[in-house]
């Protein structure tokens, strides 16, 4: 029965379907992940728009209210109570993720090591790798807004293919100058 070709399209889609249905998983699931870190960055960016004024609304404070903004703009798909949230002080847009200042002992490595001479910009009495001062700054301040969240992907199957726990870390960030706004 060399020439039977009964039941090769069953065959042929038992072979072809699974490739077929985890491509079709994985595009809907890298849409979804693409659209909440678009929407992610998106709120972030509408929370330093309003954080920048210096503005303290009735009955809150400027950092409940910038996670109000940005879990408006997400739409309950970041979970803004597992999201962390940071603010960081610097006094230039040029410095915004640079060290701190140091003096390269000997070995010269071009490296930090403990007992090192260091310039404490943000004071906190030890060499940090990033200089920013944790805050939302003040008038005119150049402040580095950014958000993390844990991204947990919704079809196993694609969760196992990308990572072992199913599970991207997403982080978005923003850096702006505040207002001048008149301090109370």
């Amino acid at each position: 029965m060399a020439g039977c070709v009964r039941g090769v399209a069953a065959l042929e889609f038992a072979f072809a379907a699974p490739v077929v249905i985890i491509a079709l998983l994985g595009a809907l699931e890298f849409s979804l992940l693409m659209f909440g870190n678009t929407l992610m960055e998106g709120g972030l960016r509408e929370a330093s728009r309003f954080g920048i004024t210096g503005h303290v609304p009735a009955g809150s404070t400027r950092e409940e209210h910038i996670v109000d903004v940005i879990a408006s703009n997400t739409i309950d798909l970041i979970d803004m109570t597992t999201a962390v949230l940071t603010y960081k002080i610097y006094p230039s847009f040029g410095d915004v993720g640079k060290p701190e200042p140091f003096v390269d002992g000997l070995p010269a490595n071009g490296t930090y090591d403990p007992g090192e001479e260091f310039t404490d910009i943000n004071g906190n009495g030890q060499w940090d790798s990033d200089m920013g001062k944790a805050g939302l700054g003040g008038p005119g301040d150049i402040v580095l807004y950014t958000v993390s969240v844990n991204w947990k992907m919704f079809t196993p199957i694609i969760g196992a293919l990308v990572s072992t726990d199913g599970i991207l870390k997403l982080e978005s960030s923003i850096a702006v100058r505040n207002e001048p706004y008149p301090v109370p």
